[in-house]
């Protein structure tokens, strides 16, 4: 059995690694990296730190228009598929690489498995969301995180290879916390002290295009007094200084470089809060048992809602200080599975070729 695997951004590749890990057993598996996100932190050391394995293939395709660079990935991995002729081409996620890999395994009529399929925000003006839908109708096998997903999918009539196996990146966090543990020493760098300080994160495109929201979001962190911790985005940062906005009149506010994995997932487990508008952080914090603020007006994840573990807020200041004052105990219900979606991933690849 052969798999061709298409990735394009570096949390794809975290999530690809635990799969690996596991398929790599009984499955012979090509990795092509389309060069979607160029990330200075996917370095040799990136792939041996986290044992990734490197891609066979890298189509270097770079940042562009969505129809300029969804074409060229689709071009270029038409012409992997023709020559390596797969059994399948597994793809993650929402990303334009995710449904160009599923476009041109569909036009050859090679099997796609999408893995975290069933994902919607229900917002279109998302381009992941289109892309979620559009791979999600020329899949074969739908790997569902949760069953929220499931219930999307039946929303809109797509029943046949659809499995809740659970969420990979689960399995991810699981394998790397314990790298994480032992390796890093961020805290120490930074001169930060567990549980006393909030992470933020603020990347995605609705909010840093939009002068007003992001007004709206410094003026929140302007309005909390805790120590607040900034892994700032280089995109967000210039953004904000083509705003004009500065940065160091906000109190108690660290901004810090872009930093690793491992010393995210280590941030992310000594915050005493998150506040966000990743999809990822989202749920590593809910896996961390970490109270998140959402930043956006929907999330894709809405189980992180129950108990108030993910509140949701959209970007009015009032509503963002409000819920980072909230006090919550949740549960932390175990709605994203049991950390063995890689394995049930090879048990239907290899059912459905028996």
């Amino acid at each position: 059995m052969k798999v061709l695997t298409i990735l394009g951004a570096r949390p794809q590749f975290i999530k690809a690694a635990a799969v690996s890990r596991v398929i790599r057993e009984e499955v012979s598996e090509l990795i092509v990296h389309t060069g979607q996100h160029y990330d200075a932190n996917m370095s040799d050391i990136f792939f041996e730190e986290l044992n990734i394995p490197k891609p066979d293939y890298h189509l270097g395709i770079g940042s562009g228009n969505h129809g300029k660079q969804t074409g060229e990935m689709l071009a270029k991995i038409e012409e992997i598929i023709l020559t390596e002729t797969p059994d399948f081409v597994l793809v993650y996620g929402d990303t334009n690489s995710t449904l160009a890999g599923a476009l041109a395994a569909a036009k050859l009529h090679v099997p796609i498995v999408h893995i975290e399929a069933g994902l919607r925000s229900f917002n279109k003006k998302m381009p992941e969301e289109v892309n979620r839908i559009l791979t999600d109708h020329i899949s074969t096998l739908l790997l569902c995180p949760t069953d929220t997903a499931i219930q999307n999918l039946t929303n809109e009539h797509i029943s046949e290879g659809v499995y809740n196996v659970g969420d990979v990146m689960y399995d991810a966090v699981l394998y790397n916390k314990e790298l994480a543990a032992s390796s890093t020493t961020i805290l120490e760098r930074e001169n930060l002290t567990a549980k006393d300080y909030l992470l933020i994160t603020i990347h995605r495109a609705e909010n840093t295009d939009d002068v007003d929201r992001m007004k709206s979001i410094l003026d929140a962190f302007s309005q909390i007094p805790d120590k607040k911790v900034w892994p700032i985005h280089p995109r967000t940062k210039h953004k904000l200084e083509d705003y004009g906005f500065k940065l160091d009149q906000i109190p108690n506010l660290h901004v810090i470089e872009p930093v690793g994995y491992l010393d995210m997932l280590s941030l992310e487990t000594n915050a005493k809060k998150i506040v966000t508008d990743s999809g990822g952080v989202q749920k590593e914090a809910y896996f961390a048992e970490v109270p998140c603020v959402t930043v956006r007006d929907q999330t894709e994840w809405v189980e992180t809602l129950i108990e108030d573990a993910n509140i949701l807020t959209g970007t009015d200041t009032d509503k963002i200080v409000a819920a980072v004052n909230k006090k919550v105990t949740p549960s932390y219900t175990p709605v994203f599975g049991d950390g063995k979606t890689s394995e049930k991933v090879l048990a239907l690849l290899k059912e459905y070729l028996a």
